[in-house]
């Protein structure tokens, strides 16, 4: 039986994915998930989260939808790093965090150096286990409309071709069955994962 886990971001897509597939998840959200009881609450003010063992957070947005750089790190910044201390305070020991490939702090793009300060602060709050994945562009249907994404994720077959493995685009299933099978692992350390590890992680649970 899988560990007692709890999830954020299971309205989009890889935390929908994961939900499917985790029967002893606990979504947080910021609205209720029909069918699925859960702890329904604003990131910015969290209540005592439940006792677990493992936390899994696949929030994220666009600066696009967000609307400005401000919206974008309330989620992507802001939102990850208060689940995660009411995740720690509620006694979890392994956290997994969906960030993406090419996160960097030191970059000088908001998209990326997000995600690398997100990773930092993550690995400087101790969790006994800490695993980040990075994948490449995720292919699987949302329920927002991103344009852009739509028009990559139709040119992926021909962009695989001429990108390194890490860079390509890879299942958000794929994502999804890597994170169940991770919530199992016990081993202490910091882990990332790029598109091969993750590719290799969701094999092993099929």
């Amino acid at each position: 039986m899988l560990p007692r886990v709890l999830l954020a971001g299971a309205t989009g897509l890889i935390g929908g994915l994961v939900l499917a597939r985790c029967p002893d998840a606990i979504p947080v959200s910021r609205r209720p998930i029909p069918g699925r009881p859960g702890v329904v609450a604003d990131f910015d003010d969290l209540p005592p989260l439940p006792p677990a063992q493992v936390a899994v957070c696949a929030l994220g947005t666009t600066r696009a939808k967000a609307g400005s750089d401000a919206a974008f790190r309330a989620v992507d910044h802001d939102a990850v790093l208060a689940f995660a201390r009411a995740a720690q305070a509620a006694g979890v020991t392994h956290f997994i965090l969906v960030s993406s490939v090419g996160a960097n702090p030191k970059s000088g793009l908001l998209y990326p150096r997000t995600k690398g300060e997100v990773e930092a602060a993550l690995a400087a709050m101790a969790f006994t286990r800490l695993d980040i994945l990075q994948p490449g562009l995720l292919i699987g249907p949302r329920s927002e409309r991103r344009p852009v994404e739509r028009f990559l994720q139709a040119a992926a077959p021909l962009m695989d071709l001429a990108l390194p493995r890490h860079l390509g685009s890879l299942p958000a299933q794929a994502v999804a069955q890597a994170i169940v099978t991770l919530t199992q692992r016990s081993e202490p350390g910091v882990f990332r994962h790029t598109n091969r590890s993750i590719s290799v992680s969701a094999a092993t649970l099929r």
